[in-house]
């Protein structure tokens, strides 16, 4: 009882301090993207992140109860690191239910930049089960919404041109249509429904002819007795460090701690518009005291090249993930190979231990074949695969122990294993180790690396982050990996070194600058024939200095200059990168409204540079910035009452010196590449 009334007066004395758990009202969109922009900062490549950032404005508007999470919700926010996780669990075992979020205040590891980011997502409030559900009850209680999106590239490009049957060509119109259904019953009944027609796709013909390319559906019900989570449908799963079982997106090295360990949401419902990297069937969470176990099932056709042969059997040439069906030979794969997948994921939990297993069998209609270069000797050929996988997690103190050890049955292995410790309130640290051999292969594997795939590489990623106070964050990190056998554009078994720095300074709610330096170290070929082709290091250096600050309450801005430096067999190119934000909420309109305006230049697709983009609602946009010209793009969001809202992004992309942009099919005449989103979103 005395400890209680201490915890309460605590409270209080916190609350009459501070107002800042609870004074982030930035709104709905704001959080999320500025987080997943310093997630997907590190990425080379444009993603799909629409996932991340539904799932971090659901958390926005249904917070997650620190009185009664288990720590997976925890893990999908991203940017918490299992030791932070790890502390929070432990704080509520050791001293009770959560009074105030403003607790975390007293919690080892978090910070107040780590509290300020948080706060949107969580909250103490108990939530009602299905217990005496009613269909009376689940129409009034629940939350839903209905999106509509279309879009469309103004320059006509080569492949709507060509009407010559023989020849690949686009059957579809340039126009882009998005559908998206949500249901919500006090986040314990969630239906999600998701619609989509990619540009120069059919639309209610050819093999489209019930309309959209893609259609998707999930239904989730979460605590009905010891099935903690049901789904049917398209789901995610994700289980110990990714070496057998990680679907939706995941992240990389970067410049958080986050990065150095998977912390796996566990199941969850697959509400992104990508078209590939998911389950589709049954599974459920079912818990047992310590014990949890998700048996799933997964049917789907994939699109890819599968033919057949002599003897009657069928041989899977490719595997297409990119989910467009536009051109003839892109139809005639459409769903053309059955992948069916089932297995079981089990974890054991005792105070601050993890133990977990997960086995997965896979079986497809036809035997995956390769070219037979030097380069597949150890890639996988079959119509089955087992694998097997055990991972652990455990904390002892300041220092966070997690794993993962697979085997493919009959073949390889890979492993994962490494620590995160707070050695002093102001220092963190972190090693990683990996080794994954050139003849383990997993379907649905994603794990930290180098590489794409979870294959041929062995690695040391280590670092350290320094937070004197906060106001300021040194982050470092290095990461000394080889490639034990070859590789595309690798002839030989190779090496390679990446190293970060980066140094922000934060100012308290209102802004930050940083500036960050990135040398990385890789072989490749050279450009010469063989047998003068040999392999030669490739040099890779980046500059880049942020800046944001928020001016008043209703303008902030966001400055980024970058430079990076290529080097390869004696070939130097540059390439710069310079954008200036401006945001706009005023306190008496319905409506907000963001500009960017770039410049770049780079001297080879080798120095093309990426830059995260604000969008419109539950959409992404990371593109490539590759020659020289300008970029600027607007978007306005209105509401009208608290039902409706409407989105409207233009951009535009002018290039200098040529008179195409883009190739093959997507090449249009003239030196400007335009495009427009419009969105409409009624919520009841």
């Amino acid at each position: 009882m005395r400890f209680a009334s201490v915890r309460v007066m605590t409270a209080v004395f916190l609350l009459g301090y501070s107002t800042l758990v609870r004074s982030q009202t930035s709104g709905e969109s704001s959080v999320a993207e500025q987080i997943v922009e310093q997630l997907v900062e590190e990425l080379e490549e444009e993603v799909d992140v629409d996932e991340v950032l539904e799932l971090l404005r659901h958390y926005r508007t249904r917070p997650i109860d620190l009185n009664k999470t288990d720590g997976h919700e925890l893990a999908n926010l991203s940017f918490l690191s299992p030791l932070q996780i790890a502390s929070l669990l432990a704080h509520r075992e050791q001293t009770g239910k959560f009074i105030s979020v403003l607790e975390l205040q007293g919690i080892a590891h978090f910070d107040l930049p780590t509290i300020e980011r948080l706060s949107p997502f969580i909250t103490v409030s108990s939530v009602s089960s299905l217990e005496g559900l009613t269909w009376r009850k689940l129409y009034d209680d629940s939350e839903q919404q209905l999106m509509l999106r279309y879009g469309t590239i103004f320059q006509k490009q080569r492949g709507y041109f060509i009407t010559d049957s023989t020849r690949s060509r686009y059957l579809g119109d340039a126009n882009r249509y998005m559908l998206r259904y949500r249901f919500n019953f006090r986040n314990r009944l969630r239906l999600a429904i998701n619609m989509e027609k990619d540009a120069g796709e059919p639309f209610f013909r050819e093999r489209q002819r019930y309309g959209f390319d893609h259609n998707g559906v999930s239904l989730y019900a979460k605590d009905l007795g010891i099935f903690k989570e049901l789904i049917l449908g398209n789901y995610a799963l994700q289980a110990g460090q990714g070496l057998v079982m990680w679907n939706g997106l995941s992240f990389g090295k970067g410049a958080m701690m986050t990065s150095s360990a998977r912390q796996g949401g566990g199941l969850r419902s697959y509400t992104s518009m990508n078209e590939h990297n998911y389950l589709s069937g049954f599974a459920t969470r079912l818990s047992f005291d310590n014990w949890e176990i998700t048996p799933f099932v997964s049917w789907r056709k994939l699109s890819g090249n599968r033919s057949g042969a002599e003897d009657g059997n069928y041989t899977i040439s490719s595997i297409s993930a990119s989910g467009l069906h536009r051109t003839p030979n892109e139809l005639r794969n459409r769903r053309a190979i059955k992948q069916n997948a089932i297995g079981t994921d089990v974890t054991y939990r005792y105070k601050r231990l993890k133990l977990g297993a997960v086995g997965v069998y896979t079986q497809y209609n036809g035997t995956i074949v390769h070219d037979g270069s030097p380069r597949q000797t150890y890639s996988f050929e079959g119509r089955r695969i087992l694998n097997i996988g055990v991972n652990y997690q455990y904390t002892y103190k300041n220092v966070y122990l997690f794993g993962e050890t697979a085997h493919e049955y009959r073949r390889g292995w890979a492993t994962l294993h490494g620590l995160i410790a707070s050695l002093h309130p102001k220092v963190s640290t972190f090693v990683n180790y990996r080794n994954y051999q050139p003849n383990y292969h997993a379907v649905f594997a994603q794990a930290l690396g180098e590489g794409s795939a979870v294959v041929n590489e062995e690695g040391i990623y280590a670092g350290w982050m320094f937070h004197p106070n906060r106001k300021i964050e040194w982050m470092n990190y290095i990461d000394v990996f080889r490639f034990p056998w070859l590789r595309y554009r690798v002839d030989e078994p190779s090496a390679g070194m990446d190293v970060l720095s980066q140094f922000t300074y934060l100012w308290y709610k209102i802004g930050r600058i940083s500036l960050r330096y990135r040398h990385r170290l890789k072989q490749e070929n050279n450009s010469a024939q063989p047998p003068d082709r040999s392999v030669v290091d490739v040099l890779k250096d980046q500059l880049r200095l942020v800046f944001q600050y928020k001016l008043s309450n209703q303008w902030e801005i966001r400055t980024r200059t970058e430079g990076v430096r290529y080097e390869k067999d004696g070939r130097i190119d540059l390439g710069w990168l310079a954008y200036q934000d401006v945001f706009w909420k005023p306190a008496r309109l319905p409506l907000q409204a963001n500009v960017r305006l770039a410049v770049f230049a780079t001297d080879s697709y080798d120095a093309r540079l990426y830059a995260y983009e604000n969008d419109v609602l539950y959409a992404s946009a990371f593109p490539m910035y590759n020659g020289k010209g300008g970029r600027s793009y607007i978007n306005l969001l209105y509401r009208i009452g608290r039902k409706i809202d409407f989105w409207l992004r233009y951009s535009l992309n002018h290039y200098l010196d040529v008179e195409t942009v883009g190739s093959g099919l997507d090449q249009s005449e003239g030196a400007r590449r335009s495009d427009i989103k419009i969105q409409f979103r009624y919520r009841w």
